[in-house]
């Protein structure tokens, strides 16, 4: 009666009903004769959208935190010592389990609303003339914090030193929304997860490795089970898991890489941009707000993270956004908690739904006593996206489904 709750969090993203419909199916034997054949083009598949040419794309019945932790225990050894950043909650949940995991961590703390700090990376790399650094670990989008980073520049620092170290990325809320580059940037091996990008609910842990880091694999002595890339590749090789797989989100994942590979990375990518410049121009109509992002070279495609002004909580922005407004804004984490809230614009999204946001957000922001008028923001996302919106062309993969 009240009409439709409104998701504008960083994931899970709203999922498509075509999507919604695919993985509306009965249980199915993930045994039968016939499912290979559903399981080996799609994984194929899944390496167009991580621009993968080599190597293989692994899909775990988890979260992404499940992929990072398969990524680890299945390349590197404990002891092993490894270069990483700090700054933002899921960086630092990396970093985190890295050293619980026996990890020696070589860290580079870095200011919440920076990104990987290249010229400390490339520093370090250049002072281990003994090559001890077995790994170097980049989040490409920090989702905490709104700030993306230069995982070309990482590369560019490996090759300029000589360095042969593996390069694991976090593209749990980049890979499948901004421009990412498996093969052109030498990534090693990169975490995605369902749930963002690739418009499904949580669930699979994506996890796509090189043929380096396979390799790597062969003198990789750390335990693990559940994770084993041994295990897949047997198993995978014949078009099955070596265990239950969620065969309904499977479903999903097939329509939703058809309709990326439909329209193309590189538009996806475009699309992604130019809301998230819509996002931006609304903020800097919010008198008293900002980016937690320090400058434009940081700011992220797929969320907004914005600070409210000196003695206004986000928290009761964001609490009014639910309960008032139907709307749920992304809540600030660890040390931005009550002081910024976020927009997620990522996944299967249009203008008008942005517009809804930014509205949505605008109006709890005045609840909150913030001294914006009420429209500004809107206006200057409007005025952005009629600018820059092309016809949306009609979409066979939509005609299929449906």
């Amino acid at each position: 009666m009240n009409g439709n709750p409104h998701l504008f969090i960083p994931g899970p993203t709203n999922v498509p009903d075509v999507i919604r419909r695919a993985m509306n199916i009965p249980m199915e034997d993930m045994r039968a004769p016939d499912f290979a054949d559903f399981v080996i083009p799609l994984l194929a598949d899944l390496k167009k959208v991580f621009r993968q040419k080599s190597g293989r794309v692994f899909v775990y019945p988890t979260s992404g935190t499940g992929a990072w932790e398969a990524a680890i225990t299945n390349t590197l050894n404990t002891g092993d010592r490894v270069l990483m950043s700090r700054f933002g909650q899921f960086s630092m949940l990396w970093v985190d389990m890295a050293e619980r995991l026996g990890l020696e961590v070589d860290l580079c703390e870095v200011d919440w609303g920076k990104g990987v700090p290249l010229e400390d990376y490339a520093a370090r790399l250049a002072a281990d003339k003994d090559h001890k650094i077995k790994a170097v670990f980049a989040t490409q989008n920090e989702t905490a914090t709104g700030v993306t980073s230069d995982i070309a520049g990482i590369r560019a620092a490996l090759d300029a030193t000589g360095h042969p170290a593996l390069l694991f990325v976090d593209g749990v809320s980049s890979i499948a929304s901004v421009e990412f580059e498996m093969e052109k940037w030498g990534v090693d091996l990169a975490v995605a997860g369902s749930q963002k990008g690739f418009m499904l609910p949580a669930g699979l842990g994506i996890l796509a490795v090189s043929d380096k880091a396979l390799a790597a694999h062969e003198n990789a002595r750390m335990a693990r089970c559940y994770f084993s890339f041994s295990d897949m590749i047997k198993l995978n090789d014949t078009g099955y898991f070596p265990y239950t797989p969620a065969t309904q989100l499977l479903r999903g994942l097939r329509l939703s890489v058809d309709m990326l590979l439909e329209a193309g990375m590189e538009s996806v990518w475009e699309r992604h941009n130019r809301l998230a410049a819509g996002v931006r121009r609304a903020v800097d109509q919010w008198q008293g707000c900002r980016l937690v992002a320090h400058g434009p070279e940081w700011h992220s495609d797929t969320v907004s993270a914005i600070y409210t002004p000196e003695g206004v909580d986000a928290r009761h922005v964001i609490e009014t956004a639910y309960h008032k407004y139907q709307t749920s804004l992304g809540s600030g984490l660890a040390q931005l908690a009550g002081r910024a809230f976020r927009i997620g614009h990522l996944g299967s999204l249009n203008p008008v739904m942005l517009c809804g946001a930014l509205s949505a957000a605008e109006m709890a922001l005045v609840d909150a006593g913030v001294a914006i008028e009420p429209g500004a923001g809107v206006a200057a996302a409007q005025e952005h996206f009629r600018a820059t919106t092309p016809p949306v062309q009609k979409s066979v993969t939509k005609a299929r489904a449906a």
